[in-house]
């Protein structure tokens, strides 16, 4: 099967920050892509920044739900050093903190 890409700055622009958006992109392409087993690309191609509410938004329930499996499929792609930093961030505390990345925790 091919990959899913989703071009962020098209959903998002240049300031991915609307977590609303985020969620959409999560429900609607994400999540049901990685419980297909589908790769999916995610675009950061001319977002200048992110932040961390946004990815937390983005992928931290995919992740939650699909564990490093999901996280085998997600590709990221054209991130800058701050983005980047970003999403290891919620990568990190999503998959490998007791308790991270739910709901709950005001994430």
């Amino acid at each position: 099967m091919s990959a899913i890409v989703v071009p962020i700055k098209r959903h998002a622009g240049t300031f991915a920050a609307d977590k609303d958006e985020a969620r959409q992109l999560r429900e609607g392409f994400i999540l049901p892509a990685l419980k297909s087993g589908v790769e999916v690309v995610l675009d950061f191609a001319g977002v200048e920044y992110t932040t961390q509410s946004f990815v937390h938004a983005l992928i931290s329930a995919a992740l939650r739900e699909t564990g490093e499996d999901g996280l085998d499929l997600l590709v990221f792609v054209e991130c800058d050093d701050a983005v980047q930093a970003i999403i290891e961030t919620v990568v990190d505390y999503t998959l490998f903190t007791p308790g991270g990345g739910s709901e709950e925790s005001g994430r």
